[in-house]
């Protein structure tokens, strides 16, 4: 079978918060016709980017077309289910033209690319292209940036700092391993932090990669699908920091899932969201809260002091309205206080 045939895969990475569920909601809204399904991964026990994209009522999306794979890294558990999700997708009756596959923020792209090689599924799927979404501001403010002379000052400072942040290592490899970049959210940037977080992108790129600037996800499809990169034949020009490992895992990230109850007010919970994010080691919160006397369900998010909320979808029928946030943070961090800062303590 030739590549031609195979049918393409996208594969969206990007940090914490950068906007990859924004934009494949985006390209389900703007898919003109074509039969796109996703596949979403997520670090962690609650399946919320799944049901986020699931939830938000898109012409012609039905449950079947989007397969969630909460269970931890996907390029770590090829066999068990990575392949066997592609799988089912690739043997409906009407399979997708096109997959689009959503990473974990903590997932390193080069193994998940390099899973494409697998047997079962070499001679059936392709990866057209990866695209990496990068959080613009995030990137302005320096908390991601390659700075050496930083990352020394924090070694003096802290005696148990040894290595480089493993943080940027996976920015740096979701760069290297990327077909296209999108600089998220230039609309929250002026012309001078766009020039800056430009340059630094460039500076870690060994090669010509493209990268278009956007605002909410907002890119023509066209952009973005049928790049045609074949990238599981390419992986030599995409160089990672963890090239030459036998395996690889998230040993330095953990996430709990911590309930929340009805709330009166949206904007209190996201103040309360927000110093939750502020405590030590914490990267990301996300989850979904009910809200006295409304039908619909609150979805929030936040990454540091920036935290959004809006309402996505009505409860089901018979479905439990529980709330729950999904907390990201390094290996440790402190789950006493971001407790009872979602409690309000």
């Amino acid at each position: 079978m030739s590549t031609l045939a195979k049918t393409p895969c996208t594969v969206v990475t990007g940090f914490l918060g950068a906007g990859k569920t924004t934009l494949v909601r985006h390209l389900l809204e703007n898919a003109g016709g074509r039969r796109l399904a996703v596949l979403v991964n997520e670090f962690g026990d609650l399946g919320f980017d799944g049901s986020f994209i699931e939830g938000c009522g898109i012409e012609g999306c039905t449950q079947d077309d989007i397969v969630e794979l909460p269970n931890g890294c996907i390029c770590c558990t090829v066999a068990d289910d990575f392949v066997p999700a592609l799988t089912k997708l690739l043997d409906r009756p009407n399979p997708p033209e096109h997959i689009l596959i959503e990473t974990s923020g903590l997932a390193l792209p080069k193994p998940l690319v390099n899973a494409f090689n697998w047997p079962a599924i070499r001679s059936r799927v392709t990866v057209d292209g990866v695209v990496a979404v990068v959080d613009g501001p995030a990137v302005a403010a320096g908390l991601f940036a390659d700075d050496p002379e930083a990352l020394a000052a924090q070694r003096a400072a802290d005696q148990s700092v040894d290595h480089d942040n493993p943080l940027e290592e996976v920015f740096e490899d979701q760069l290297l391993c990327a077909d296209l970049i999108l600089l998220n959210k230039t609309d929250a940037m002026d012309e001078s932090e766009r020039a800056r977080v430009l340059a630094d992108i460039r500076e870690h790129l060994p090669r010509a990669v493209k990268v278009v600037e956007t605002a909410h996800g907002r890119v023509e499809p066209r952009v973005l699908l049928g790049l045609g990169a074949a990238a599981e034949t390419d992986l030599e020009a995409r160089p990672s920091h963890h090239d030459g490992e036998d395996d690889h895992d998230h040993d330095d990230f953990e996430s709990v899932s911590i309930p929340v109850g009805a709330v009166a007010d949206p904007g209190a919970l996201a103040i309360r969201v927000e110093r939750a994010a502020e405590a030590a080691g914490v990267l990301r919160i996300k989850g979904f809260a009910p809200v006295e006397g409304k039908p619909m369900r609150l979805v929030v998010q936040g990454v540091g002091r920036r935290v959004a909320h809006h309402f996505d979808r009505p409860w089901r029928a018979g479905e439990a309205r529980d709330g729950r946030m999904v907390v990201i943070g390094l290996k440790g961090f402190d789950r006493g206080a971001v407790e009872a800062a979602l409690r309000g303590g």
